[in-house]
């Protein structure tokens, strides 16, 4: 059987997370129109039992990193090309071609690499051409497979370009898993989903969520969550009039929660101050960026 790391790499807001939910058919990434929402490289595990364990990466948008949590995020970055068997490069067919390029050079691969020209949906007059024109000669393109992962269209072209490039081998991992992450995890990114839906552009990335509870009972569990913020305005932002805010991030993050683990939850909120949390490695630390 087919088996490997398959880690995905692109600029901010090309559709990493996006692609990795529609291949594996399940919210894995959360997703959001704004740019850096990824913080952590997250493994995805798509099984088929006898034919191929393919372990997806979405990894953080490349940027150039201003603060200690960014500078977090390009490690997981550069931990996701330490183990990568094929790279995804992915990009927005509307963005700059000589930007992307530059990006994809910088990566260094040493392993092949498919180019994903993403977004044909909305594509610009000409662009799939043009792209196509521009990158098929790149010496860390070894195949070009055009596609849009919002709207999932032709994932089982992209799906079998990726089978033809893995190398043989045992499953890494049970066939049951879906991810090496825990489930406290992906409940703290989906309450900072719904901090990035419901704020505006500065809050969300001064933003971070800390699961102090997870008790599983019969027939509920219960999670307390800190929403960690910079100052106290932020904090009362987050709160809201009459506690109407917080009170919207509790219902949202309520429904998708149950959604994802299957159960019936009572979720506890509270907004803790930590100044300058994203400049400090202890904190960092504490937040689960290691």
């Amino acid at each position: 059987m087919k088996a490997g790391f398959v880690n995905i790499f692109g600029k901010p807001n090309a559709g990493k997370s996006t692609l990795l939910n529609a291949l594996m058919g399940e919210k894995m990434a959360i997703v959001s129109h704004k740019v850096q929402t990824t913080r952590h490289r997250i493994k995805a595990f798509l099984n088929k039992p006898g034919e191929y364990q393919i372990i997806f990466s979405d990894t953080p948008g490349i940027i150039e990193a201003k603060y200690k949590l960014h500078e977090k995020m390009m490690g997981a970055v550069k931990s996701a090309l330490e183990d990568a068997d094929l790279a995804l490069l992915i990009m927005d067919l509307n963005d700059n071609f000589e930007e992307c390029d530059a990006i994809f050079q910088s990566l260094k691969l040493k392993v092949p690499a498919i180019l994903i020209l993403n977004k044909i949906d909305i594509a610009g007059n000409g662009k799939i051409a043009e792209a196509e024109i521009y990158f098929k000669d790149k010496p860390y393109c070894k195949k070009i497979v055009k596609i849009s992962a919002l709207q999932k269209n032709h994932l089982q072209k992209l799906l079998t370009a990726i089978l033809e490039e893995l190398p043989e081998g045992v499953p890494f991992y049970d066939n049951e898993d879906l991810s090496d992450l825990p489930t406290r995890f992906f409940v703290s990114e989906i309450i900072r989903e719904k901090i990035y839906e419901l704020f505006g552009d500065e809050i969300p990335y001064q933003t971070a969520v800390m699961i102090n509870e997870y008790k599983e009972k019969e027939g509920i569990t219960k999670i307390q969550a800190d929403i960690i913020v910079n100052r106290d305005s932020q904090k009362s932002i987050i709160i809201g009039e009459r506690g109407n805010m917080i009170k919207k991030i509790g219902i949202a993050s309520r429904a998708d929660i149950e959604a994802f683990i299957q159960q019936k939850i009572f979720l506890e909120l509270f907004v803790k101050v930590k100044p300058k949390w994203r400049d400090n490695d202890l904190k960092l630390k504490e937040f689960g960026y290691n």
